[in-house]
Order: C-alpha cells, then sequence, then structure tokens
C-alpha cells in the first residue's frame, strides 16, 4: 500500500499588532535599536525635483482615526525612475524612493516629506500619472492594504493614466486622489484613507 502523507497545516492567519511598531519601527515606539531608523528617509538630501510633504488620517467605518497605523510608501523620482536596477534610469545619490511611517499614537495622523514623484513608464510602455505606492497595516487587518496616491494638481495626467481608468465609477477614482494645500510655505497634500464606509479608498489586489 502507498505510504500515507503527513501534510502540515496551514497556520491560522492573524492581525499585525500590537508589537508591529516594535519591529519595524522601534524608534517611534520608544525603543533605541538602530542608529537610524529603517525606512524614514524616503528621498535623500540630493534628490531633484519639488519638496512635498504628504500627510493624512487612516479612518475606520465608523468615522474614527486608527492610531496604531503603519504605512510604507514606493515612488520614483522626479524623472520617473526607481531605485531598482530595472527602476526605468538612474537616481539621484542617496534616494531609495522608499520609505516607513506611523501614525501618531495620540491623533492618528501619518506625514512624511518626499519629492513630487515623476510620469513612469508602465506595462507595455504606458505612462502612469505621477504617484506614490503606499501599503497599509495595522491591528484588524489580516492583510495588508495596497492603494495609490495621486495628485490634485495632475489633472491631465491622472485622466490619462492606465491604472485609474481601471476603476468604473468617478466617485471611486476621486479616493485616490490628495488635495494640494499650503502650509508655512511647504507644499502639503493631504491624503485620508477610509478603510470601510461609503467613501472607502480604492485598494489593490496585487
Amino acid at each position: 500500500m502507498p505510504q500515507e502523507l503527513n501534510y502540515l497545516k496551514e497556520t491560522p492567519s492573524q492581525t499585525a499588532g500590537p508589537y508591529v511598531h516594535i519591529g519595524l519601527a522601534p524608534g517611534a515606539a520608544g525603543f533605541d535599536i538602530y542608529r537610524q531608523e529603517l525606512g524614514w528617509d524616503i528621498a535623500g538630501p540630493n534628490a531633484a525635483g519639488q519638496r512635498i510633504r504628504v500627510e493624512g488620517l487612516v479612518i475606520d467605518g465608523t468615522g474614527s482615526p486608527v492610531k496604531d497605523v503603519m504605512l510604507e510608501a514606493w515612488q520614483a523620482n522626479s524623472e520617473g525612475h526607481y531605485a531598482h536596477p530595472e527602476g526605468g534610469g538612474d537616481v539621484e545619490e542617496g534616494f531609495r524612493g522608499w520609505g516607513r511611517v506611523i501614525t501618531d499614537f495620540a491623533t492618528g495622523e501619518w506625514a512624511f516629506e518626499t519629492i513630487k514623484p515623476g510620469k513612469v513608464a508602465g506595462r507595455n510602455g504606458a505612462i502612469m500619472a505621477p504617484h506614490i505606492n503606499l501599503w497599509i497595516v495595522a491591528r484588524g487587518i489580516n492583510v495588508g492594504l495596497n492603494t495609490r496616491l495621486y495628485f490634485e494638481d495632475e489633472a491631465e495626467a491622472n485622466t490619462a493614466d492606465p491604472v485609474i481608468n481601471v476603476i468604473e465609477w468617478e466617485r471611486r477614482r476621486k479616493t485616490l486622489i490628495a488635495k494640494r494645500t499650503e502650509r508655512d510655505g511647504k507644499i502639503v497634500y493631504r491624503f485620508d484613507i477610509r478603510l470601510q464606509g461609503e467613501d472607502e479608498t480604492v485598494f489593490f489586489d496585487i
């Protein structure tokens, strides 16, 4: 008789918290582990382009801010190149194009400073509008959520973006657009992420 095979059972899923900050952003959680916190410097001092601040809240289905979220951001430089061998071209010294931030434990606000990315060549040469890719994880989220931040003042490029155009309803597309303001002479883009509800942010299965 053929020998029976013993298969390992799937490990039960669980959410990321409450210790996600200790492992992934220990400095913000009050632990002095690294000389330099991993993932805070997105653009570096040598990056060309327009310096911007991006900020927002992650909001749950009841309309309340979620205060224990970690976000990771990926972006191209101002010329539309990623810091990767297949990123489309050279990037400035020190440009990482990747960062990690957590929400303020008291207010739920998150923010990071970077440079505004340029248009990026996508699949089959299709040009994507300037955008920042975001990955969100927190207690209560079993699988990290992926979304994109586009810029309000790039309306023409947004109209032609192949990813935005996959979204059928105009109302849903608007959940990916960050609003531009200015504060103390700095350009600020506001991007609130809604996890549930009528204006739920569009999330991508990638």
